[in-house]
């Protein structure tokens, strides 16, 4: 049996991001990051390790398809490796798959584009198991017209408007590819005879920090009236952030995927 080498893994995770501070590690409390690489410590050896994520969720956004790297001194392989991490790990957090990948792979600077997912629940009473996963919005407006009205995000734009006040960026110029608006019944869990749930599909090169949330609360204070039809093209001329509407809460936001081109 060969000894153990330095390897690099690719992780696919899904997370509720309820109880974590958000997916980078912090000192005012645990993060997911931080809680995956506990797990993987005795996988090492003891040896500390450092997990690179794809992007850094906000606390309380939750993960269908993060994706990390991870660099690591181990002669387990990656069929092992997932097993005894998801045998260690919190429930709320899992790993969905495990590959051994190229050393030059990085799961933030090789991801190509990203997509998310925002979840906004209507009707006249709010679910129980709905209301940790959507936002809840008791007026009722037209979907077809918020995508109308989200059209002008499409493309290459500088979204100064659109992202956190003190952010620390070089450029606030970011690609983005499509935003779809459907909608549907929840999961038959969560239904209720007047609840509807509607989603918002953001696919893009990169995004800002809380970028995709305050598009949302941009969306609704549009749909709802509280800003006016052309409150994108004015945001995104001004590029100001208050020239944009609220920032939505974290709980309704998903990300979805990870691409990475002709990567692994």
């Amino acid at each position: 049996m060969s000894g153990p080498s330095t390897r690099t893994f690719k992780l696919t995770l899904a997370y509720d991001g309820a109880a974590y501070v958000g997916w980078q590690r912090q000192q005012n409390g645990p993060s997911v990051q931080a809680t995956i690489e506990s797990a993987l410590e005795p996988l090492a050896g003891g040896m500390p390790v450092t997990l690179v994520g794809a992007g850094r969720t906000d606390a309380g956004v939750h993960a269908l398809g993060q994706v990390a790297s991870v660099k690591m001194l181990t002669s387990i392989n990656a069929d092992a490796l997932a097993r005894a991490l998801n045998a260690t790990l919190p429930l709320d957090v899992r790993v969905l798959a495990l590959s051994e990948v190229p050393d030059a792979f990085h799961a933030r600077f090789d991801a190509t584009a990203k997509r998310y997912r925002y979840r906004l629940l209507h009707g006249q009473t709010v679910s129980p198991f709905e209301r940790r996963y959507a936002w809840f919005i008791p007026a009722q407006f037209d979907d077809a017209r918020l995508e109308a009205m989200a059209q002008p995000l499409i493309g290459t734009h500088d979204f100064a408007a659109f992202q956190a006040v003190g952010s620390d960026v070089q450029t606030t110029v970011r690609e983005l590819r499509a935003i779809t608006v459907g909608r549907g019944a929840p999961g038959a869990l969560a239904s209720h005879p007047s609840a509807e749930v509607t989603t918002i599909d953001l696919h893009g090169s990169g995004f800002l920090r809380h970028m995709v949330r305050i598009i949302i609360g941009t969306l609704v204070d549009i749909g709802t009236g509280r800003l006016s039809s052309d409150a994108i093209p004015r945001a995104l001329e001004r590029r100001e952030r208050e020239a944009a509407g609220r920032t939505a809460p974290a709980h309704g936001l998903f990300l979805m995927r990870v691409e990475y081109g002709s990567g692994p």
